[in-house]
């Protein structure tokens, strides 16, 4: 009998065929959307592995309990998060692991929930070769739902912040060999370690989108976040919605300093976890945003067509075929 090996069929692949055992619809988003008596909740889960999403030359102890807390926060805020409640850890660490690791950990992930909001509300530990810190957290469903199905043709795509400096920082911190013609400026630089070890996410978010909001009845918009990468992220949203990205290359906000060329065009585009919002308004909703958050950029549109992802104003050619990170 022929073996199918992850490796050979990718993670979207394999979550589309996990998604059979459940309900409809329910691996669309990273979040979970569970209907309650009182209150309508947010779960989300997302585990950090040794070797693959960090390792102790590149982070250290403290800013990976940041970064744990991070991804699981910019998941619920991406799809509409009104009140953090908390979270739980699933702990899995060699039986040789220093305690002092352990303390910044557990310091890292409570400077983040000081900062995001919630608690540590329990959790689990194991022993096992390499570390992971597995984490889900909890929320609460806000006015609005955020979905990666929700945006429609004609709607105009904003991000927040810019993208790219987590991946230069990973990139500076694994002290990786720049071509002699590239000069990282020392803003960039401080920019890119920040995004990279302690990123800030955009928790007001919500706040912002309802005081925009032009016409109430509207209770959801499409929106996704950047963890895997800006490109994945506009690809996640057209193929949800089932309609096309129109992406101008020349309104993507960049860091002043950022290098030219096409290697820097992926690391932009592909590099991930900068976790900044992605997302789609009508027109009128845009305009009022714009006007009220200079950190938020217009970058395209949706239209009618095929799901993906097209560019213009852009002279490489070869963009749309890099390809984002999977973990197999």
């Amino acid at each position: 009998m022929h073996k199918e090996l992850l490796e050979n069929i990718g993670e979207k692949e394999l979550i589309q065929r996990l998604a059979r055992f459940m309900p409809k619809n329910q691996v669309s988003d990273d979040c979970a959307f569970v209907k309650t008596k009182n209150k309508n909740l947010l779960i989300n889960t997302d585990s950090l592995v040794e070797n693959i999403h960090f390792n102790d030359d590149t982070i250290s102890a403290l800013d990976i309990g940041w970064k744990a807390v991070a991804c699981n926060v910019s998941d619920l805020i991406s799809s509409g998060c009104s009140n953090i409640i908390g979270v739980n850890i699933g702990l899995v660490v060699p039986s040789k692991t220093d305690w002092i690791w352990i303390k910044d950990l557990y310091t890292g992930i409570n400077l983040a929930l000081d900062h995001f909001g919630g608690l540590i509300l329990g959790g689990d530990c194991s022993v096992g070769k390499e570390k992971v810190i597995s984490i889900t957290a909890l929320g609460t469903q806000g006015d609005i739902k955020l979905r990666r199905n929700s945006c429609k043709p004609k709607e105009i795509i904003l991000t927040t912040g810019i993208h790219g400096l987590s991946k230069l920082g990973l990139m500076i911190k694994s002290k990786t060999f720049f071509d002699s013609d590239i000069s990282l400026t020392q803003s960039l630089i401080d920019s890119s370690l920040q995004k990279f070890c302690k990123p800030k996410l955009n928790p007001k978010f919500l706040k912002k989108l309802l005081k925009a909001r032009p016409n109430k009845n509207v209770k959801t918009i499409g929106c996704t976040d950047s963890s895997d990468g800006l490109f994945q992220a506009l690809l996640d949203l057209a193929t949800e919605s089932n309609c096309k990205a129109i992406i101008d290359y020349k309104k993507v906000p960049k860091h002043t300093n950022w290098p030219k060329g096409h290697r820097w065009d992926e690391y932009y585009y592909f590099g991930g976890e900068d976790y900044e919002l992605v997302f789609s308004l009508p027109r009128k909703w845009a305009n009022n945003l714009l006007c009220a958050d200079n950190t938020i950029t217009e970058i395209g549109y949706f239209i009618e067509g095929k799901a993906s992802v097209e560019f213009k104003n852009c002279d490489n050619k070869n963009l749309i075929k890099s390809k984002s990170f999977s973990h197999f």
